[in-house]
């Protein structure tokens, strides 16, 4: 069987992480479900583990690594920063995390829709929803 590992980064303060990352924790653990019901039958595994990170380590945080490659080495994703209120709560001080623009959009979180893209493409798997519907030559392009 085929394994695909995905690694979670993100800040762990006495058990507790910021709403952008619980955020994306939330979003991979369903997708990991998803991705496994679909990938099952063509014998591949998608597996998931997190690594949690203290307060010196913040611009690791809310990270996604692809078979130990960075989700925005994978897809079209450009990493940015803006405050966070959540961990400047968790932390005593002014704090700003790591945000993405993906497909012209700006996200806090890491949207189930490019953890999917992300696996499909680690995999060498066509996204479905980019599979076209009309076969070439159809005239339907």
């Amino acid at each position: 069987m085929k394994t695909l590992k995905i690694e979670w980064r993100h800040l762990d303060v006495s058990g507790e992480t910021c709403n952008r990352c619980y955020d994306t924790g939330e979003n991979l653990n369903q997708e990991v479900k998803r991705l496994n019901r679909a990938l099952q039958q063509q014998g591949i595994q998608v597996e998931w583990f997190e690594t949690k990170l203290n307060d010196t380590q913040v611009p690791q945080s809310n990270t996604l690594f692809f078979n130990g490659v960075p989700i925005e080495d994978i897809l079209n994703i450009k990493v940015s920063k803006n405050y966070c209120g959540s961990c400047t709560d968790l932390l005593g001080t002014d704090t700003y995390c790591r945000t993405i623009m993906f497909e012209g959009e700006e996200y806090e979180d890491i949207p189930a829709k490019a953890i999917r893209q992300a696996a499909h493409k680690t995999l060498g798997l066509v996204d479905e929803q980019k599979t076209p519907v009309c076969s070439p030559g159809c005239g339907c392009q």
